[in-house]
């Protein structure tokens, strides 16, 4: 054989063999993707069984759904065959003359008739023994002490309660972990300790504590938190050398946090064990928040609970006007990453400011209605004295300008009617637009006059025309001096229908905002319009009301609480305006459910793309109605006290209404009446006017 012929041969064998060895190659991936092929119908086996399982929970729960669709149905038509009933409306009407004539809350006339109250309710539950038990237990407790001690005795947690939650908690699909943040300095062992067991004995396993001692110098400090680190895997902490303060201390203590949520905790207050819980039982109905505030108290020195904040839902305008947050609340851990964690130079409203950074960033805000969170009164703490601590207002108007500036929004900041720690954001009113205040009138010539010598004695902003709408008018003295007024006159005759009155002055109104007026009010501060229209003009508000006042001084609106007196009331109705009330609520801007449209403004094309008011009502709850179509629409209400008028409340009407208006809404806003306003904790009254916690009316 030629050496050619061997040559190629050996080429040819070599040749086969790669390509053998490339079969074999091949084989061995065919093998190893069969194997693949065989795990991946495992996993389809497996997830199509995990399928049926959730099918058959979907149907499950489906099932469940419906029979609370069923009850919910069944309960809805009770709610309405009572809410139609004789009795129920003369209840209501009652309750109207009760709290405005014969016992206004407040007064000696009202304790008297709640003590009657309780004295016959006592009577019924147990005879004349019932009434003695009571008149030891209740009577002089909550009348003279502190109601809230009974609410907490009704409320308080039990062996039974505990373990409740404990099967509650354990069955959750979304448990994430928790980190407690602490930062700590020279704080005395006995609150150090009660704080860091606080932690210890939440309900709820998957947290953990994250301690930042910030230099601190009295020895007990170090010792109590090395102890309780080794007692406790879940306890991580870290101590800087000197101290840096407040802010840079809480950054120091995030930077040890590892869970998806972080919780913040002062090193002398307390939680309550039920804190956590709530937090993950809400978190698993509502999954895609990055906010959670809880209502909160304060703890004395020998350890009683006392001044309880009972906050309303998610509330921006509130928030702008105060720190209403504060304790406790756990933020999601990459959103408080994003905004970069505290900021170094705001010591004191290091919490406000970082709130407002939050708020830049989501909208995603839940709020827990029970007071999980103690904050401790001890000599030198604002919890004990608000004005302890005066740069920690001026940090928190700072706080407030830096938020303007971030959002470019035009306007300044100025302290509150009530210090400390209390703002307004004032902003600048753009283009100076034109206003046109609508006023319905039928005769009672003298307090149209009364109403309009105000306006234009006191009224500081210029660009306003006036409208006003004479429903058949007959007495000469009014007849005449309307026929001598400059202002726009519109003859509206027919049945009075307060709605269709203001509709038809919308229409005439040249104004690109609208400020509807009742005839029976007079203005008492210059800046009403300006204070009014600052809001109004925001793309996102879609009315404003302003504080109404009695001729005597005390409020006749401050805000509406949807749900009081049977279907929506006047917030703070008959307490003293000299005293800024529950929380100073009444001297703040906030958000509420409706304004009254005794004085109230909204932009001309916003009224256009709700309808305008409902001719439906034609004496009442229009304004109510009105302000929830708005809110429906996604337009927020704001209550300004800065707009202050007084207010004879329907002295051309009188103040009773048809029960067929009430029905109207009731029918209309049912479900929303059965969910509560969210501007109202649900945990106080809806039979009086004084924002006391609802355990009062039992």
């Amino acid at each position: 054989m030629s050496f050619a012929k061997t040559e190629e041969l050996r080429q040819k064998d070599s040749e086969l063999r790669r390509t053998t060895e490339e079969l074999e190659q091949k084989d061995e991936q065919l093998r190893q993707l069969a194997e693949e092929l065989e795990q991946k119908d495992e996993q389809l086996r497996q997830l199509a069984e995990e399928l049926r399982r959730k099918d058959e929970e979907i149907s499950t729960f489906e099932g469940r759904l419906q029979e609370e669709v069923q009850k919910t149905r069944t309960f809805e038509e009770w709610m309405n065959k009572v809410s139609h009933s004789h009795g129920w409306r003369l209840l209501q009407r009652f309750y109207d003359v009760k709290a405005r004539f014969i016992a206004p809350p407040g007064t000696r006339r009202g304790q008297f008739y709640d003590l009657l109250k309780r004295i016959g309710l006592a009577f019924a539950d147990g005879g004349f023994a019932r009434i003695a038990t009571v008149a030891r237990r209740r009577l002089y407790d909550v009348t003279t002490l502190d109601p809230y001690q009974l609410w907490l005795a009704e409320h308080a947690l039990t062996p039974e309660s505990i373990r409740r939650l404990r099967e509650e908690v354990q069955p959750l699909a979304y448990q994430p972990k928790i980190s407690i943040v602490m930062p700590v300095h020279n704080t005395e062992e006995t609150w150090l300790r009660r704080a860091i067991e606080s932690v210890k004995g939440q309900i709820y396993p998957h947290w953990e504590l994250c301690i930042y001692d910030d230099g601190s110098t009295a020895e007990h400090v170090s010792r109590v938190i090395a102890e309780y680190s080794r007692q406790e895997e879940r306890i991580r902490a870290l101590t800087s050398p000197k101290n840096r303060g407040i802010s840079a201390a809480s950054n120091g203590a995030l930077s040890l946090a590892a869970g998806e949520f972080v919780g913040f905790l002062d090193h002398d207050d307390e939680l309550t064990p039920d804190a956590l819980c709530e937090v993950v039982k809400l978190l698993n109905t509502r999954p895609d928040l990055d906010l959670i505030y809880t209502d909160e108290d304060k703890l004395t020195v020998d350890g009683r609970r006392v001044e309880p904040f009972f906050k309303p839902d998610w509330s921006p305008d509130l928030l702008l006007s105060m720190n209403y947050i504060t304790h406790f609340a756990v933020l999601r851990r990459s959103v408080v990453q994003e905004i970069g964690g505290f900021t170094e130079g705001v010591e004191g409203s290091q919490d406000y400011d970082l709130f407002l950074r939050v708020s830049e960033k989501t909208q995603r805000i839940g709020h827990l209605a029970k007071p999980l969170y103690s904050w401790r009164k001890i000599l030198g703490s604002t919890a004990s004295y608000t004005g302890a601590k005066p740069h920690a207002h001026t940090a928190g108007r700072q706080a407030l300008k830096e938020h303007l500036k971030r959002l470019r929004i035009a306007g300044e900041v100025v302290d509150g009617l009530v210090t400390p720690f209390r703002y307004r954001v004032r902003y600048k009113i753009a283009d100076r637009p034109l206003v046109s205040i609508i006023i319905p009138i039928r005769d009672r010539v003298e307090l149209l006059k009364r109403c309009l010598e105000s306006i234009a004695e006191k009224t500081t902003y210029p660009h306003f025309e006036i409208i006003i709408l004479d429903n058949q008018s007959e007495e000469p003295d009014t007849l005449a001096y309307l026929a001598g007024l400059a202002q726009t006159v519109i003859s509206a005759p027919g049945p009075f229908n307060y709605s269709h009155l203001n509709n038809v002055g919308a229409a005439a109104a040249r104004g690109e905002f609208l400020l509807f007026l009742n005839n029976d009010t007079e203005v008492i501060t210059g800046e009403w319009l300006e204070a009014l229209l600052e809001h109004a003009q925001r793309r996102l508000v879609g009315a404003v009301g302003a504080k109404l006042l009695f001729p005597n001084g005390t409020i006749q609106h401050g805000g509406v609480i949807l749900g009081h007196g049977g279907f929506a009331n006047n917030a703070f109705c008959g307490q003293p305006d000299d005293i800024p009330g529950y929380s100073c609520l009444t001297h703040v801007v906030r958000n509420c459910s409706s304004v009254t449209g005794a004085c109230m403004m909204i932009r001309k094309q916003v009224l256009q793309e709700v309808g305008g008011f409902d001719e439906n009502l034609a004496v009442a709850f229009g304004d109510v109605d009105l302000c929830l179509r708005l809110r429906e629409k996604g337009y927020s209400v704001v209550y300004t006290p800065h707009a202050v008028l007084h207010h004879l409340e329907s002295a051309t009407r009188k103040w009773l209404h048809p029960m067929t208006d009430e029905d109207y809404v009731r029918k209309r806003w049912g479900m929303l009446l059965l969910q509560g306003d969210p501007y109202y904790n649900p945990h106080l009254t809806l039979e009086r006017f004084d924002f006391s916690l609802r355990i009062l009316d039992k």
